[in-house]
């Protein structure tokens, strides 16, 4: 919807208020055209329905007012003696409307003095729990959304299973587009796998001021741009999501607006100069790894490498084992002889090995992948079982698999890729059909234009264009797993509009997250820790504990001492 269209939307709205509600003003005490000025009718109600000025605040804030309108709804109507819970579904079932069956039908007479707490228990547990969804979605939308990391993209700097507190403050909550949804859920209901939201009417972007920018370095949660997704895992028709819809990723920014960015070998180049990482950062790559002995599992395990792939070589497998270890997870070569298991870094649990009577070997290669951290490496390097330690890269001008901008003009991979300039806002770039595939994605999908190309001319908006300003900032995001992240480099640039917040503080964290709840084990060391900062994390959750205990030991002093003086 353009301003025109949100201006005549609103003067609806009053006009249907006006209609509903002008009579029930003058029976309280107010002149009928009072429900006719917008914001002011607004602060009048809340006098006439005993609530307070703020609730005003509440109707003007997206999503929240969606809660609000009900709330108002059967608090007007039970201004006006329709107290009964016949009446309170009749005013939420009908969308308000039932006030007009109040306000033209019914002699009703207004409770100037009504008390704000209601009668009955189910009516006082119906409004704690209203404002407590209110709260809660207030918190949830504006300042603070909690976040579980699901994927290794950020792998041992942030690790799957930590769940997070991701602050919306701190750039600037950006208010919700989509304005009917359902509240502290995402795009999808839970349990019934059908969307939660209207794709229209539609906000303008908006972004309430901050108290810092996004910084080089930062770890940033993000609307994921190329999100068409309806379901992850699903194989099916991509889906058009509103901004405020698309799927939320975390990665690194490693590259603002006006920065000319680019891979050598695996290393970020800003400007020229190579990108010094924060001291937490843990970045990864894949490694060849050599022994003439072989590479053992103990030894990778040993130096807390969690990436690689093991074998096992099974003696022989009957029907039943075949089929207990395919249903388990496990890749299985049955048609070899004898037959190969492969695994992840976990192996075959023994309980699993002894259940089913299995005799198995493991293969120990000469030579093994995995994925180092630059310790991980140095370690494995001054280890004598080890003969050497490759990182694996893609050579400069060898195309990469589904590589920004999937170009033939441009053949970048994971390791060697650019330069590239990510523009900022204001920024203008000459404009031709070498460079389109650069920035047509901004063009078209981001800015709102059309775009087209007749001979050697780009045509923006049916006009020739020669050059090309930005209309918002960009920003290049990375995952510190170098190998194992889709980020940037596949699906390019991140524009402001799609900035979230930063993870502030990881509330929990469970090892073997995506293996069940059963399998969960928390990693003690990580509760409690804070995301940024520099040095190594340093957990809190003694600390909390302690607050906790006392706080429980005063709350337990401060009762007895007030039973004991009403003796």
């Amino acid at each position: 919807m353009d301003v025109t269209q949100w201006i005549l939307f609103i003067l609806l709205v009053q006009v249907i208020h006006f209609l509903g509600t002008w009579k029930l003003y003058k029976i309280a005490g107010r002149k009928p055209w009072e429900a006719a000025i917008p914001i002011y009718n607004a602060v009048v109600l809340m006098k006439i329905i005993n609530r307070p000025a703020w609730w005003v605040i509440l109707l003007f804030i997206p999503i929240i007012n969606l809660l609000m309108f009900p709330v108002i709804w059967v608090e007007t109507v039970r201004s006006f003696g329709r107290n009964s819970l016949a009446d309170t579904w009749l005013a939420i079932l009908s969308l308000g409307f039932y006030i007009y069956y109040v306000n033209y039908a019914l002699e009703v007479t207004h409770i100037k003095d009504r008390s704000l707490h209601p009668k009955s228990s189910s009516g006082e547990w119906v409004s704690s729990i209203v404002f407590a969804v209110v709260a809660a979605t207030l918190v949830h939308t504006y300042f603070i959304q909690p976040y579980v990391i699901p994927t290794g993209s950020l792998e041992r700097t942030l690790r799957i299973g930590d769940l997070l507190f991701v602050s919306k403050f701190h750039y600037g909550a950006r208010t919700p587009m989509t304005t009917i949804a359902a509240p502290m859920v995402h795009d999808t209901l839970p349990g019934l796998g059908i969307r939660s939201y209207l794709k229209k009417p539609q906000l303008p972007y908006f972004r309430l001021p901050g108290f810092t920018k996004v910084d080089r370095n930062d770890i940033v949660v993000f609307s994921w741009p190329a999100d068409t997704v309806r379901a992850f895992f699903k194989k099916e028709a991509g889906v058009v999501k509103p901004i405020d819809k698309k799927s939320n990723y975390v990665k690194r920014c490693v590259g603002l607006p006006g920065d000319s960015l680019e891979i050598r070998d695996g290393f970020v180049y800003i400007d020229g100069e190579q990108l010094v990482l924060s001291d937490r950062a843990k970045p990864q790559y894949d490694y060849m790894l050599y022994a003439r002995n072989g590479v053992s599992s103990r030894l990778l395990l040993d130096v807390g490498v969690s990436e690689f792939n093991r074998t096992y070589v099974a003696q022989s497998l009957n029907p039943q084992q075949l089929m207990a270890l395919r249903s388990a997870g496990f890749v299985v070569y049955g048609q070899n002889n004898p037959p190969v298991i492969l695994t992840d870094s976990k192996g075959i649990p023994a309980e699993v090995i002894r259940g089913l009577g299995l005799s198995l070997r493991e293969i120990t290669d000469r030579e093994r992948q995995a994925t180092l951290t630059d310790e991980m490496a140095a370690e494995l390097r001054a280890n004598s079982q080890i003969d050497s330690v490759v990182k694996i890269l893609e050579p400069k001008g060898a195309p990469g698999y589904n590589i920004f901008p999937q170009s033939p003009d441009y053949p970048w991979n994971n390791d060697n890729f650019g330069p590239i300039f990510i523009p900022a806002k204001g920024s203008t770039v000459a404009l031709n059909v070498k460079v389109l595939p650069l920035y047509k994605k901004i063009i078209r999908d981001y800015e709102g234009n059309t775009i087209g190309v007749s001979g050697n001319q780009v045509l923006v908006n049916g006009e020739v264009a020669r050059e090309y300003t930005f209309k918002q900032d960009y920003y290049w995001m990375m995952g510190d797993n170098r190998d194992h992240s889709e980020d940037s480099r596949t699906w390019g640039y991140v524009p402001e509009n799609h900035i979230v917040g930063t993870p502030i503080f990881i509330w929990l964290s469970f090892d073997n997250f995506n293996e069940g709840i059963a399998n969960w084990k928390p990693r003690w060391d990580r509760i409690f820790t804070t995301v940024n900062g520099e040095g190594e994390p340093v957990s809190y959750f003694r600390y909390f504990l302690m607050a906790l205990a006392a706080w429980f030991i005063i709350d337990f002093i401060w009762k007895r001492r007030k039973k004991s003086k009403a003796k």
